[in-house]
């Protein structure tokens, strides 16, 4: 089952639900509107107005001769390690495509690893990669890593672009407008998550968190909608990137005899699955979020996840068509797809973002990005890099949406809908998306 979200480009950002029965099956939408129904609604702007020329700008007809550097800094180490190959191996192919298009745009990538929050990998390569000159840099996958370096990206004037934050701070925070992603915030993963427990029939919760903005804050939504719907969290405990025991959060959870346990946790989920299954409690009663909704038949003992449910934004890969396969061969050891279709697509957007500017600085990539995303103008729906740019050197508008489903962004940066898949584990301890 997945779940499609659509919140609105309202400078309200306050968000409110309007959902009935959200997880339960052939529910397919999930709308979220703004809470500015009192507000007087705000004229569009007339062409030649300064709000206009700040949302929407002409395309220069003619060939272009540019050069694109760009950088990632995307998890080769850390609690999100096993993010790092698909999200990887989907810059590598956009890259490919751009440059095998000979529409007269070179990109030229950098991988770099961004580690976690225990260590200062990201700073590191941030670093090496500004004194390259780089315009954009992909990542980081950890909302709490991103956080760490963003003030340094956007202060240098480049684009920090990423394919799996999901923290809701980062939808006002003060980036200049230089913070950009393809991946949803929690708000809306949240509504899902939620809103799936209560409709398993939970009446009542317990969180185990990891405490940094990802944790928290999809916590909160998870709470939020859990309870909205008539549950009860009788349990939130948090712990720390880098701790290796579990077992007071454990202990102070299972104390409370909850009806089901929700992980928001990184790669700790390996270690806290055994830790809760080995205490008695049922491991088809534990609920996975897109920070470790992971393969684990080579890690934990088979049959101890099954009947377990998650959440995961993003199309399932078998809505991917070829896209995996030619994954696949950029990568052919690769098991898990997640974010691989968002990476893609931040690639290709600052692609076209330039290319659409005729200039690879940071500022014009930015000054771009919401346009060629359709979230301003009124641009010819694409699918793929070359057809956008062959309308944009003819001097038309485009409407960008990519392997990662419609893309279309707010003025804040943020993809205005988003899927929401709803997956489960099987004996062999591997999901798949259910209904």
């Amino acid at each position: 089952m997945s779940v499609f979200a659509k919140a609105p480009a309202s400078r309200s950002r306050t968000l409110r639900a309007v959902v009935g029965g959200v997880a339960a099956l052939g529910v397919s939408v999930l709308v979220l509107s703004g809470c500015a129904a009192a507000e007087e609604e705000t004229p569009a702007p007339a062409e030649g107005d300064s709000a206009a020329s700040a949302d929407f700008n002409e395309i220069e007809a003619g060939e272009r001769d540019l050069t694109l550097p760009l950088g990632t800094i995307l998890p080769q180490s850390g609690g999100l390690a096993f993010l790092g190959p698909p999200e990887e191996a989907g810059v590598a192919l956009a890259v490919q495509d751009i440059n095998d298009a000979g529409l007269g745009i070179t990109v030229e990538i950098d991988f770099r690893d961004s580690g976690d929050t225990t260590t200062d990998t990201a700073t590191t390569s941030v670093t090496d990669l500004l004194s390259q000159g780089v315009s954009g840099i992909v990542g980081a996958a950890s909302s709490g890593v991103s956080k760490t370096v963003i003030d340094q990206v956007t202060g240098a004037g480049v684009v920090l672009f990423s394919p799996a934050n999901t923290s809701a701070d980062f939808t006002t925070y003060d980036d200049s407008n230089l913070y950009w992603r393809t991946a949803p915030s929690d708000v809306l993963q949240g509504e899902v998550l939620g809103n799936l427990i209560a409709e398993d029939g939970a009446q009542s919760l317990g969180l185990i968190v990891l405490n940094d903005s990802y944790g928290t804050g999809l916590a909160e939504f998870t709470t939020e909608s859990f309870e909205a719907a008539g549950g009860e969290v009788v349990a939130t405990e948090f712990f720390n990137e880098g701790d290796s025991t579990f077992d007071a959060q454990i202990a102070a959870v299972t104390a409370e005899n909850p009806d089901k346990i929700a992980l928001i946790t990184f790669d700790q989920a390996k270690v806290i699955v055994p830790a809760l299954t080995g205490a008695g409690y049922p491991g088809e009663d534990l609920y996975f979020v897109d920070g470790n909704l992971a393969d684990y038949s080579a890690d934990l003992a088979a049959g101890i996840l099954e009947g377990a449910k998650g959440t995961l934004p993003g199309l399932d890969t078998g809505d991917l068509g070829d896209f995996t396969d030619r994954l696949l061969e950029i990568d052919p050891a690769l098991t898990d797809f997640s974010y691989a279709a968002e990476s893609y697509d931040a690639v290709v957007l600052m692609a076209l973002a330039a290319y659409a500017a005729n200039d690879t600085s940071g500022e014009a990539i930015a000054n771009y990005l919401r346009q060629v995303s359709g979230g301003t103008g009124e641009g010819e729906k694409v699918t793929d890099f070359a057809s956008a740019a062959a309308i944009l050197a003819e001097g038309g508008q485009v409407d960008y949406d990519g392997n990662s489903g419609p893309i279309t962004f707010d003025e804040n940066g943020d993809p205005t809908g988003a899927t929401i898949g709803i997956y489960q584990f099987g004996a062999d301890n591997k999901y798949t998306r259910i209904n």
